[in-house]
């Protein structure tokens, strides 16, 4: 096996798997998988089955085994680039930043530059991991482009796994805090499956009756002009998974351009603009160090532009965020 083939992954089917579809299996499982990468794999023959042959609608049957051998990665495109970054910490392992709102974190299709990796690769931070050929050296989780917030970054083939096996159990501690439209219940849990929307696949939703869990734990801080200022802490970590949660129960995000609505109040008007992008950031984060295995923890406070938007909000005096 060439050395940057990806490790095999074998699945054994669960008593509550049989009879679903073999792309639905593996979609909902924790193997970052798509059920469209899974349809790729299986063109591509990389996923075996004990004795039937393969195609994505199969019903699984109890006890069946699947070996599923995930595609190389591709070479990284990403060109290293002298981008500012604010590091929180920094040691032979991880990486802990603030990431600023308006950056990606990884190329994709329209951002071939101005990433989070463009900078690490700069920075050389992730030597290690490049040898992989990954496009995404060092990133085990990410934020959306315009959430600001703290993330960290593996520097080293074993601090991503220790990291990544942290993501998957749920383990690390993550609470963001957002501006919300109206007056949520001071208190409440979202517990949903988490799908991508049937006719819009920029968003999800969690209405469906198939996907996956997203849990979020929602708590008003201060209640604002029209608006709340909240804290919500992710007990799992889906894409756009707070933005989705609140949007779907009549609480969008302040200057949410795909999930939320267009102010039309004065007040509303001026802190959206004061913002200009979803009001949500990343406030803190906290996981086991991956080698040393002690208890690590940083928070960073909101940027200007929520505060700006934040004031502008307050119906009394400035409160601690």
């Amino acid at each position: 096996m060439p050395p940057d083939e990806p490790t095999v992954i074998e699945v054994s089917i669960r008593a509550d798997e049989v009879g679903e579809r073999l792309d639905l299996v593996l979609s909902r499982r924790e193997l970052g998988l798509s059920r469209a990468a899974v349809q790729q794999l299986i063109e591509a023959e990389r996923i075996q089955l004990d004795t039937r042959k393969v195609r994505a609608s199969l019903r699984m049957r109890a006890g069946e085994r699947l070996v599923v051998r995930p595609l190389p990665p591709p070479p990284s495109a990403a060109i290293p680039e002298d981008l500012p970054l604010c590091v929180l910490h920094e040691d032979t392992h991880v990486l802990v930043v603030m990431k600023a709102a308006g950056m990606v974190v990884h190329p994709a299709a329209g951002h071939a530059s101005g990433t989070l990796v463009n900078a690490l690769r700069y920075r050389q931070t992730v030597r290690e991991l490049e040898a992989e050929a990954t496009e995404r050296p060092g990133i085990v989780h990410r934020l959306d482009k315009d959430t600001s917030g703290v993330m960290v970054v593996a520097k080293t083939v074993a601090a991503r796994e220790g990291l990544i096996a942290q993501f998957q159990a749920h383990r690390l501690e993550r609470a963001y805090v957002a501006i919300a439209l109206g007056s949520p219940t001071a208190l409440t849990t979202f517990d949903t499956t988490h799908a991508r929307h049937p006719t819009d696949r920029k968003r999800f939703t969690g209405r469906l009756a198939q996907g996956k869990r997203a849990i979020t734990h929602v708590r008003v801080l201060e209640r604002l002009h029209m608006a709340s200022l909240i804290e919500c802490r992710l007990e799992t970590g889906r894409t756009h998974q707070i933005r989705m949660h609140l949007s779907e129960a009549g609480h969008p995000l302040l200057a949410d351009a795909l999930y939320g609505r267009a102010a039309r109040e004065a007040r509303l008007v001026a802190a959206e603009s004061a913002i200009g992008r979803q009001a949500l950031h990343a406030r803190t984060l906290g996981f086991i160090h991956p080698t040393t295995q002690e208890p690590m923890r940083f928070e960073a406070a909101p940027p200007a532009d929520f505060m700006r938007a934040l004031e502008l909000l307050r119906e009394l005096k400035p409160g601690a965020v």
